[in-house]
């Protein structure tokens, strides 16, 4: 069966359609939303059976879906209409919402229903993370029986009743909508609003006489003010009032610019001082440990998953501490939202020398990859819970053991980026998943689905894909890990393979020859880099749609084709 993914973007949710999709046996082709003569042509030169839009944002042409039956993806309960979908059931505070599978026609959102499900609105979520969690997994779902469906050949999509529909048509949410009155808000509805604009657009303020948008937000106790003054910076946070407590805003974003940690980005333009904090407070701290039975389950929680020279630094010493302690194993848990996406393009792009901070960068992430990869007296494991990319995809293979959540997309590629990439990727991964797969790996610049790397030899357990549950299996694993015989038995066979590697190549060439490359990349004001990183920190969009996507009309098996 052929399926065209029609998308306005190659976002997460649509990597892990195509990688599900795959993995049931379809063919497929990704067309980005470009222009209507592209889409159309795409139609003509693939000939696909069904079009899926896992995320669009632009209207299907007219010739398109009159021809084919193209399923669009709402996140809204059935009924719900408008692009406001979740900012809206975020500022209502409802209690559930839901996904709809619907045929598109010729008016917005209400066309025949091939598929609804609901789910819960976790308490205090944001909307970008109800979309990477609940959306996803929901969409994916009716994605998958849709397709079953359209295969049995008598399935008939049911119109939409928008009489008896729970939902409605919304228009698009305002600046308007969503500002804050920092005169009259409580702290729960200042952060009701910032979780309804979160990722994209952020909330609008005029600051010194400058339109910053802001993001990001969690309470802060322990302070209180003038409603609306900003009181401390700390953590790349600074701490705004309300009328009865305060918030930490954690970014910022200038008119016309990018984002950027909010304490960077905001006292420049106040009129008067804002002190900053010698050490953040433990809501806004973005790295932190938690101990359980012999085990150090070591968190952080950057932005993006993009990890600054600062953070990586940080992260180093936190990781030495616990290296340096009693625990047994020690566990890679990254963040909630991403587990890593390697180095930071924000800041990077920000610098005055960005050739300069790239470099820094890339040795600091390297710093931290070689200290798990020299850990002797412990056992590691990296949890990747939640999507990674790119540096951060090769950093979870310097752990002894990978455990990955089912669902969880892994980009482990960097000539997106127009870079050779570097945190030992060239000892890690080949002797994973092995040579040929490593190439495929890096040069296909496709994604991987956690069960693809399970049977790859990226990861060596797969868990379940609720949050909860997958928590609940590592832990036992991982108590069980701790266990006296069991860390004996694994050390040593640990401290002979390493010395065996050792022997062969010194992990210092790898990095060496790596960084060799980056650095050339890095000062050549020429690169690709410099363009397509200036290009993803201002969100441009593409012109077409890149050619790696457009050469995957076959999927190919999991072995490689030597050809």
């Amino acid at each position: 069966m052929r399926v065209l993914l029609l998308c306005s973007a190659f976002n997460g949710l649509s990597q892990r359609v195509h990688r599900e999709l795959s993995r049931s046996g379809c063919e497929l082709l990704v067309q980005l939303a470009t222009s209507d003569t592209e889409m159309e042509a795409a139609v003509e030169r693939f000939r696909p059976n069904l079009i899926i839009c896992p995320f669009l944002k632009h209207k299907i042409p007219d010739a398109i879906w009159q021809q084919l039956p193209c399923l669009v993806v709402h996140p809204g309960i059935e009924g719900d209409r408008g692009p406001s979908s979740l900012d809206w059931a975020i500022h209502q505070e409802q209690p559930r919402w839901g996904v709809t599978l619907l045929q598109a026609n010729d008016t917005m959102d209400a066309g025949d229903i091939w598929g609804t499900q609901n789910f819960p609105l976790r308490p205090g979520a944001s909307k970008s993370s109800l979309y990477r969690r609940e959306v996803t997994t929901t969409a994916v779902a009716l994605v998958k029986q849709a397709i079953q469906s359209f295969m049995e050949n008598d399935f008939v999509p049911r119109p939409l009743d928008e009489a008896r529909a729970p939902g409605c048509l919304l228009p698009t949410m305002t600046q308007k909508d969503r500002a804050i009155d920092w005169q009259q808000d409580t702290t729960a509805v200042v952060l009701k609003k910032l979780r309804a604009a979160d990722s994209l657009p952020g909330i609008r303020e005029e600051i010194g006489g400058v339109t910053v948008n802001l993001f990001g937000g969690v309470a802060a106790q322990e302070f209180t003010g003038t409603p609306g003054a900003y009181l401390v910076s700390a953590g790349g946070r600074i701490c705004r009032a309300t009328v009865d407590g305060a918030v930490w805003l954690s970014h910022a974003k200038v008119a016309g610019s990018f984002k950027l940690p909010a304490a960077d980005v905001i006292p420049p333009l106040l009129d008067y001082p804002v002190d900053a904090l010698p050490e953040a407070p433990p809501a806004v701290q973005d790295i932190w440990v938690e101990y359980t039975d012999n085990v150090a389950y070591l968190f952080w929680s950057f932005h993006g998953g993009a990890m600054s020279t600062g953070q990586c630094k940080a992260l180093l010493t936190q990781y030495r501490e616990l290296a340096a302690s009693d625990v047994k194993v020690i566990v890679l848990m990254g963040g909630d939202e991403f587990w890593s996406n390697g180095i930071h393009l924000n800041t990077i792009e920000a610098a005055d020398d960005p050739a300069e901070e790239s470099w820094e960068n890339i040795n600091a992430i390297d710093d931290f990859v070689a200290e798990v990869i020299h850990t002797q007296g412990k056992i590691t494991v990296s949890a990747v819970r939640s999507n990674a990319g790119a540096g951060g995809a090769m950093m979870a293979l310097a752990s002894d053991l990978v455990i990955v959540r089912d669902g969880v997309v892994i980009n482990p590629h960097y000539q997106t980026m127009g870079l050779y990439g570097s945190e030992y990727w060239t000892y890690l991964l080949p002797r994973r998943v092995g040579g040929e797969m490593a190439k495929r790996y890096t040069t296909s610049c496709m994604p991987v689905l956690a069960s693809e790397a399970l049977e790859d030899g990226y990861a060596d357990l797969l868990f379940s894909e609720d949050p909860l549950a997958f928590n609940r299996e590592l832990r036992d694993y991982c108590t069980a890990l701790a266990a006296p015989e069991s860390v004996s038995l694994l050390l040593t066979e640990k401290r002979e393979r390493r010395a065996e590697d050792e022997r062969i190549k010194p992990l210092a060439a790898y990095r060496r020859e790596e960084l060799e490359i980056m650095r050339r990349t890095f000062f050549d004001p020429q690169a690709e880099y410099h363009r397509a990183r200036k290009a993803f920190v201002y969100k441009q969009c593409p012109k077409c749609t890149p050619a790696y996507l457009q050469s995957a009309l076959v999927d190919f098996p999991r072995e490689l084709e030597t050809a």
